[in-house]
């Protein structure tokens, strides 16, 4: 069900995507090619999906909103971009694909992320059938998120902690803003756009916070043992680039243990959904096999 579910509404945001960033500009045909090019590189969808299947949950119709689920997945690729530059992480591969400013260069790549975070915010406002009041609090959380106290910041401790050592409070402070901030905006934007009471979203907002922990802890993990053509990366860039993980914190068992624990209890929080929050159910436990 996860498998179907995951690959219908990627091709969703899919077919949305194409249309919120199209194939031809008159002038700035090379910003529209390099836009494109990380946006359709292989990406899993899963901030939009989460959005989606957390609205599902609270009893919605995920799918109904496209616009917000497509501005997270703008935001996300415009930072795995600017993420991948020689002044940041100087990666060559993304996806198993050379990195945006390997084949546009440094300057378009800049360009293209900064394009692709502007325009998130233009699609999220294009969202249709909701409340002006609550579409504007959607934007807010996602602001927030993706800005100088979530991702943006999160990104920041990262370049400043490298080469030191971190204890287990910057660690986690670190990942969630950095990764955590979006999948938590992502899950509880879904909630309000669907109408969540207050119960709910407190609910689905410790689930969230849980998942982001999760999957960094599982992201860290790959890094030491995963197989370098399925994560689309080099194994071991982690250590190559002396970042603190949650490995070299708590050893290899430990990280795996931590990780149990957070899925524990993002399960645990939504025992008083029903089965429209299945998806969100397997969505967490598939963290602790996912070998991408």
């Amino acid at each position: 069900m996860l498998k179907q579910y995951c690959s219908e509404k990627a091709a969703l945001v899919d077919c949305a995507l194409r249309q919120a960033v199209p194939a031809e500009h008159a002038y700035a045909h090379v910003l529209f090619d390099s836009m494109r090019y990380s946006l359709f590189a292989g990406g899993k969808r899963l901030r939009p999906i989460l959005l989606m299947a957390a609205a599902d949950a609270v009893g919605a119709a995920g799918s109904s909103y496209l616009p917000a689920a497509c501005s997270l997945e703008m935001i996300h690729t415009y930072s795995l971009i600017h993420d991948d530059l020689p002044a940041m992480d100087d990666d060559d591969y993304r996806r198993g694909k050379p990195t945006n400013h390997i084949v546009y260069g440094e300057g378009m790549a800049i360009l293209a992320g900064d394009a692709l975070l502007t325009a998130a915010f233009e699609v999220c406002l294009s969202q249709p059938d909701v409340q002006p009041a609550v579409l504007l609090d959607v934007v807010k959380e996602i602001a927030i998120a993706a800005g100088a106290t979530g991702m943006v910041g999160g990104q920041a401790v990262d370049l400043l902690s490298e080469g030191k050592t971190l204890d287990a409070q910057t660690l986690q402070y670190m990942h969630q803003a950095k990764t955590g901030a979006l999948f938590r905006a992502a899950i509880r934007s879904g909630a309000i756009l669907a109408g969540a009471s207050a119960t709910q979203l407190a609910q689905l907002t410790v689930y969230a916070e849980q998942f982001g922990l999760a999957f960094q802890i599982t992201d860290d993990i790959l890094d030491v043992v995963g197989n370098q053509e399925l994560i689309g990366k080099p194994v071991g860039s982690d250590i190559r680039n002396h970042k603190a993980t949650y490995v070299t914190l708590y050893s290899l068992e430990g990280a795996k243990k931590l990780a149990d624990q957070a899925v524990e209890k993002a399960l645990l929080s939504l025992q008083d959904f029903g089965s429209e929050a299945d998806i969100l159910r397997d969505l967490v436990r598939h963290l602790l096999n996912r070998d991408s």
